[in-house]
């Protein structure tokens, strides 16, 4: 391989390096594509639960409806407030944007199909997407505006709550998966359930840790009903108060390419990730990508069915479910999950 590309006049770090740049834009650009699309199935989502029709006229069925609000937002003057610190006002939108994109990097599509399948890649999603509250608080400081500064001091508070509680929540997984790379894990829950099923979010001491990280997964993302960041009736906008134009954009993009990385999440940590859900040699046919892509959407559905009807939380409670909630029962579920494997795997004590 390497003389081919010597012999095309092309050295092998050159051609890596072309190969890695042809594979963020196969990731991010479909990325982009699919943040457009899902912002239209969570209109019509919406739309749906409340008896309405959505977005319908765009388009056929509305659909370009997201890809004219984009235009739209292109096209208007980016306004920086006299009294902000222009520098990182500028900066902030591109922190959350840049973010939300690197942590794909490590996400699986199916096997052999990933950007950087490194051993550590469950580690690199918890300290990258850790980042993306950096955004958010230089976004509410540089505005100089009071609003945008209480929502960056919720948002540094909340994402700290709930990181816990996931970070106890993904040492279970490792626990039975023993590895930090994505596809052994995905790997690991082939024929998991008494050989039939393939998922961890079928065994008993699991299940309630998916539960516990699909919902902390809801406020990491500043999602209903813990969208206190951006609590229009107490906010106005929060950080984003003082944004307009392809600024407030990028910050919308962000945010839907983190929901659509906490669906995927979801899917390869607990329900399988490529695999098909039952342990039959005909769904193998199926290409993974599709069976992602099917419990992406499922998530990604719950998301949108959970904003659309529970209303958001108070700040104290939402505090409460983080510390006095979350962070002991993923806790003792630890101890459980340890001491479960220590029987099993081990034959107890003695060995």
């Amino acid at each position: 391989m390497t003389e081919t590309f010597q012999h095309w006049g092309m050295n092998y770090d050159w051609a890596w390096f072309v190969a890695t740049i042809v594979g963020i834009l196969v990731i991010a650009l479909p990325l982009m594509l699919a943040v457009a699309m899902i912002i239209y199935a969570e209109r019509k989502i919406w739309a749906a639960m409340a008896l309405r029709r959505g977005p319908n006229v765009v388009g056929p069925w509305g659909l370009l409806q997201s890809f004219a609000d984009g235009l739209k937002v292109f096209l208007k003057e980016t306004i920086i407030p006299t009294s902000a610190n222009k520098g990182l006002f500028l900066i902030a939108p591109i922190i959350t944007f840049t973010v939300a994109l690197i942590v794909w990097a490590v996400i699986p599509f199916q096997p052999g199909v990933v950007l950087a399948d490194v051993n550590v890649g469950l580690l690199y999603i918890l300290a990258a997407s850790s980042l993306g509250v950096y955004g958010v608080i230089v976004a509410g400081w540089s505005s100089n505006s009071k609003y945008p500064f209480f929502s960056a001091l919720r948002a540094a508070a909340q994402m700290v709550s709930y990181e816990v509680s996931i970070g106890f929540v993904l040492i279970s997984v490792v626990l039975y998966a023993n590895s930090f790379n994505l596809s052994e894990i995905v790997l690991m829950q082939r024929g998991f359930g008494l050989g039939v099923v393939n998922a961890f979010g079928f065994h008993l001491l699991l299940f309630p840790m998916a539960v516990v990280f699909l919902i902390s997964s809801m406020a990491e993302t500043f999602r209903t009903p813990f969208d206190l960041v951006e609590a229009e009736s107490e906010l106005v906008a929060g950080h984003q108060t003082e944004y307009s134009s392809m600024s407030f954009a990028l910050f919308w993009l962000g945010e839907y390419a983190n929901v659509i990385l906490m669906c995927a999440l979801n899917a390869i940590l607990f329900w399988g990730g490529w695999l098909p859900p039952i342990e039959w040699a005909p769904l193998y046919y199926v290409p993974g990508i599709i069976w992602l892509f099917i419990k992406m959407s499922f998530f990604f559905f719950v998301f949108g069915w959970v904003k659309a009807t529970v209303p958001r939380y108070r700040y104290d409670q939402l505090m409460r479910l983080g510390w006095k909630i979350f962070l002991p029962l993923s806790l003792v579920f630890v101890v459980l999950v340890s001491g479960w494997l220590m029987l099993t795997r081990f034959g107890g004590p003695a060995a």
